[in-house]
């Protein structure tokens, strides 16, 4: 859920792009495309030595894959308890310990015991699929009726037991994965304050990126993004209502898929906006996050968006991974997105010369000429629903949580203040408050704007005129330096278009600079993600950008 629309001028602190320090000289790089571009000097400011992290160890399932994980099942060298008792192991000495990442908010008593059924049931029958045996952590805003909470980060919701799995754990469990635990978030996915620091909650604290532990993990899907950078899990589910699949994908080296509206249910999802939410994975690969994507669709009849999806959603995704796929692709260069860290340009010009090296077509420029038109309409929104939502999902939960309305929620958190509000308060939750019912004409204007200039006059009308495949764009700057005092510091963004418009984004990493990953977005018309699939996997096999994080204190000034 959102990261809130840091591309757009929606909020004033949130707006900086930084355009005069985001490593402005620096001339970015990018893990090898080719035998001409991988002699490409490195002209960053040189990171500290590695001497300076924290010890850590080098660690047996160190970047492995989930086909590899299914190998090792398979052969005997892995069980799903195995599995379950090393990322655990793990999880205690760096994220509990060590350079102490902060990603994982709960672990799930009850894994080693679904890992052991798993276990009998693979030598009884076999696998279920991809999945079976693989530990996945999901975020902590994703219902699961376990003897897990789910409580969006904030404390006002400890001790919430939902009613139900979410209908995204009930597709991980029918799967054969092992929910190994909740991530921590951004607090309430973002959208309590318009000065928040991303990352951090009242009940997890603060989420910190692998790469530099001074940095930020972005937001709100922090905890799935950092946990599985720093190999704490084979995947993870994160959400996002406007750049948070993409953004902490971007900014840990990740590969993340922010589906098509309806395409995964939110039924049992901490809401923000029913137009816009939405859940997806986030992987170290691109065949991993498809392999995901695949266990997470159909239809629901819990949320009415999915009923599209019956004849739009597939079973593998993981089919559409052709490492031909960019040859012969039309895809066109959003520039508007572009120019704010000569830096972050100079890497796009690479990963797009390596696109037209493999064959793909750039339409350059393609830009979506209603950018900026709905920016102001998407946050009302946001107002609206929040608060129409947030009402119907506590209503939901029973009589176990404290709090039963948004308006109950901003009184805790005022009771609470020294726990809940010590960096940043809850300026939104009150404008959310003093919205009325979802009738109101301003609210039904916004959403027939947004429609209008994000779908019909903006991606679809880019697309249809230029004959497109896809569009790319930076997904964002270099993780910024966490400030818990004047909220997040934002390099840039483009996936307000993608999220306004409900249509999928698939961001993947593109390359490093000063050893801080920067990712490059792949969205498109609504229900393309074969085709996004297809060209961020060929991009993907193309550049083996993603490095591994080395969990530095520091990279320097940024």
């Amino acid at each position: 859920m959102p990261r809130m629309p840091k591309s757009s001028p929606l909020l004033p602190n949130r707006r900086s792009f930084l355009r005069n320090t985001v490593i402005g000289a620096a001339t970015a790089t990018l893990a090898p495309l080719c035998p001409a571009l991988s002699a490409a000097r490195d002209l960053s400011p040189a990171p500290p030595s590695p001497a300076l992290a924290p010890e850590v160890k080098a660690f047996e399932l160190d970047e492995i894959a989930i086909s590899e994980l299914q190998d090792g099942m398979k052969s005997g060298k892995f069980t799903a308890r195995s599995l379950v008792e090393k990322y655990t192991a793990r999880i205690d000495e760096i994220d509990k310990h060590g350079p102490a990442i902060n990603s994982v908010i709960e672990l799930n008593p009850d894994a080693l015991a679904i890992a052991d059924e798993l276990d009998r049931e693979r030598r009884a029958k076999g696998p279920r699929g991809p999945l079976h045996g693989v530990p996945v952590l999901i975020k902590d805003n994703i219902d699961t009726a376990d003897k897990m909470m789910t409580t969006a980060g904030s404390l006002a919701l400890v001790g919430s037991k939902p009613p139900k799995d979410s209908f995204v754990a009930q597709k991980l469990r029918a799967a054969g994965a092992v929910i190994l635990g909740k991530t921590n978030l951004s607090e309430w996915a973002n959208i309590r304050s318009s000065h928040s620091t991303s990352g951090w909650s009242g009940r997890g604290g603060l989420t910190r990126n692998p790469y530099a532990l001074d940095r930020n993990a972005c937001g709100s899907s922090s905890g799935s993004g950092a946990g599985t950078s720093a190999n704490l899990c084979a995947a993870a589910i994160g959400t996002e209502t406007d750049g948070s699949i993409v953004c902490p994908s971007s900014s840990n080296g990740l590969a993340g898929i922010k589906p098509t509206v309806g395409l995964v249910s939110r039924a049992g999802i901490v809401p923000i906006s029913h137009t816009q939410d939405g859940a997806g994975p986030m992987c170290r690969t691109v065949r991993d996050a498809a392999i995901l994507l695949s266990a997470l669709t159909g239809p629901d009849p819990d949320d009415a968006a999915t009923a599209a999806s019956a004849s739009k959603a597939h079973s593998d995704y993981a089919q559409f991974c052709d490492p031909n796929g960019l040859k012969g692709a039309r895809i066109g260069v959003a520039r508007k997105y572009f120019g704010f860290s000569d830096a972050v340009d100079a890497l796009m010009e690479q990963s797009l010369d390596a696109m037209k090296k493999q064959g793909a077509t750039l339409v350059d420029p393609a830009d979506i000429e209603t950018l900026g038109k709905f920016d102001d309409s998407e946050l009302l929104i946001f107002m609206y629903e929040l608060k129409a939502d947030l009402n119907a999902y506590l209503a939901r939960l029973g009589p176990t949580p404290p709090v039963r309305t948004l308006k109950d929620i901003i009184e805790f958190n005022d009771r609470n203040r020294q726990k809940e509000m010590p960096y940043f308060g809850q300026d939104l939750f009150v404008k959310a408050e003093a919205k009325g019912p979802l009738t109101e004409k301003p609210y039904l204007d916004a959403i027939q704007k947004n429609r209008q200039l994000a779908r019909t006059e903006g991606i679809d009308a880019v697309m249809d005129k230029h004959q497109l495949d896809a569009l790319v764009a930076p997904t964002g700057g270099p993780a910024w330096l966490t400030d818990l005092v004047n909220g997040d510091h934002v390099a840039g963004g483009s996936s307000n278009a993608a999220a306004v418009a409900g249509y999928p984004n698939i961001n993947v990493t593109a390359g490093f600079m000063s050893g801080l990953p920067i990712g490059i977005s792949f969205f498109g018309r609504a229900w393309s993600e074969p085709t996004l699939i297809r060209l961020a996997y060929a991009f993907e096999q193309t550049t083996k950008a993603r490095q591994a994080p080395r969990f530095l204190p520091t990279i320097g000034p940024g």
